[in-house]
């Protein structure tokens, strides 16, 4: 009896690793993947029929493995589609993902439109450089609709009469500093301005035409619109709109024949999130801008350790941008892309937690994985002297 319980407990814990991941896996994909989820279904039955049969633990552990592999190699044989004849649309190119995912996509023979702030900025003329004749650099802020609108017709008018293969929403900005009471209400603004109305504009305005194609929406999220990083919260409040925004388009675009995937990558070095000097201006701004009375209770020195913290995380944010770019590139030629891509190390780790764990353990995971701050606010110090001296 005693090796019974070991060997279904065992089976246990490991059915929920591999077994509750990859049935959410498919559940999130497509409704095609129905076939692998019963497929999934049947191995449940058979771990259960291991239990009742006794058999030793690393036997059935080796059976449950091998199913898993063999399912997992099956489900991700998806062909790849040729990229001759198809245009995408890439938002945010001065640099950045957008910059790479431009770079990228035209080397695989996609006729590339990138978007930029500046046509005569670095990341312009180094696209210009490098790329084939098939690009086209256009001039377009997405919080501009007048702009947004010169940048459809701009496309239209080298499409023709063909659709628009792939739209790759990635422009955004972070203008978040510090604690969500900290956080002023023109962060709040500035993000929702660009992350989710800018890019609902572009996404609205160039619906038709990718329709029209029966193509792609691509877009680059953050895991912080679905999880709650401490001080992201107008940053991630953003997100988690466009999130929501986008899923409920995957839903409504499914009888068009439009598959739309999110890409939530792990920290990498892009914009000016990985600008040193721009953590300094967000402090000072900040504290210029900070009520007295929270300042007063917070503490220059909570607001000092928020900077350096934010100054850290840039500092190890991953150069390697490939496992977005792949994301980017499989979710466009993909006969089966997936509903959401976690493109970067520790990205599944973070996700099983979140998704798995309790909600005590996700959020200690995510204070300890993000920053790691040590110092109290100043009235919370005050509070804590006075309750050590009452004790005394």
């Amino acid at each position: 009896m005693e090796e019974y319980a070991l060997s279904f407990w065992i089976y246990m814990g490991v059915m929920s690793v591999f077994v509750g991941g990859a049935m959410k896996k498919i559940l999130a994909s497509h409704i095609s993947a129905v076939p692998t989820l019963v497929v999934w279904l049947g191995l449940l039955v058979l771990l259960e029929r291991l239990c009742t049969l006794c058999l030793p633990a690393v036997l059935g552990l080796a059976v449950l493995c091998a199913g898993c592999g063999l399912i997992t190699r099956k489900g991700s044989a998806a062909q790849t589609l040729p990229t001759e004849g198809k245009a995408v649309f890439i938002t945010g190119c001065d640099s950045g993902f957008g910059k790479a995912a431009a770079l990228h996509l035209d080397a695989l023979g996609f006729e590339v439109f990138a978007s930029v702030l500046d046509l005569s900025g670095a990341g312009a003329v180094e696209l210009q450089h490098a790329c084939s004749s098939r690009l086209t650099l256009i001039q377009m802020d997405i919080t501009k609709p007048q702009e947004v609108q010169q940048a459809l017709r701009c496309t239209v008018d080298k499409l023709g009469r063909r659709g628009l293969w792939g739209l790759v929403n990635n422009a955004g900005i972070c203008v978040n500093f510090g604690d969500a009471e900290l956080s002023l209400t023109s962060n709040y603004r500035g993000c929702m301005e660009v992350n989710f109305f800018g890019t609902l504009d572009v996404t609205k305005t160039f619906l038709p035409v990718v329709r029209q194609a029966k193509g792609r929406i691509v877009t680059v999220s953050s895991p912080s619109g679905e999880q709650p990083f401490p001080c992201l919260a107008a940053y991630g409040a953003s997100k988690a709109a466009l999130n929501l925004f986008i899923n409920t388009l995957r839903h409504e675009l499914e009888p068009w024949g439009v598959k739309v995937s999110t890409i939530l990558p792990a920290s990498y070095k892009t914009g000016q999130s990985s600008n040193l000097e721009y953590w300094e201006k967000q402090h000072q701004h900040l504290v210029q801008n900070l009520s007295p009375s929270l300042l007063e209770e917070y503490g220059e020195e909570y607001l000092l350790e928020t900077k350096e913290l934010f100054k850290a995380h840039a500092r190890k944010a991953n150069e390697d941008f490939s496992p977005v770019i792949n994301a980017i590139a499989h979710s466009l030629l993909s006969t089966q892309p997936s509903t959401r891509y976690y493109a970067g190390h520790g990205m599944g780790l973070m996700y099983f937690i979140y998704s798995y764990l309790p909600t005590s353990v996700s959020d200690r995971f995510l204070k300890r994985l993000f920053v790691r701050k040590k110092v109290l606010p100043r009235a919370l110090q005050k509070q804590n002297n006075n309750n050590n001296q009452i004790q005394k």
